[in-house]
């Protein structure tokens, strides 16, 4: 499948239950699993591998230090698992 432009992003984020608050400029569904943002390959490897109950991963914003930024160093972030009712906590930490 090729990436597509949408008109309202909001709208996949809120079928694929990802709560606004950690929208970021990307949005991907993997395996049926929702992708927001700059997530490092290795987590969304290791969900398609773990496959927990959730509805995907998110990386909130756009962090300096994740995938596919300018790389600067020492502005850490967390990927974040979305559980099924929308609720998150941290999957992984990046220090940078």
């Amino acid at each position: 499948m090729k990436p597509q432009d949408v008109q309202d992003p909001g709208l996949y984020r809120a079928r694929f239950g990802i709560p606004n608050d950690l929208s970021s400029c990307h949005t991907a569904v993997v395996d049926g699993y929702a992708i927001e943002g700059h997530v490092p390959a290795r987590e969304i490897r290791r969900l398609l591998a773990e496959r927990p109950k959730a509805r995907g991963l998110a990386v909130p914003g756009m962090p300096p230090s994740s995938p596919g930024m300018d790389g600067s160093r020492g502005a850490p972030y967390d990927v974040l698992l979305v559980l099924p009712d929308s609720r998150y906590r941290a999957y992984a930490h990046y220090d940078r």
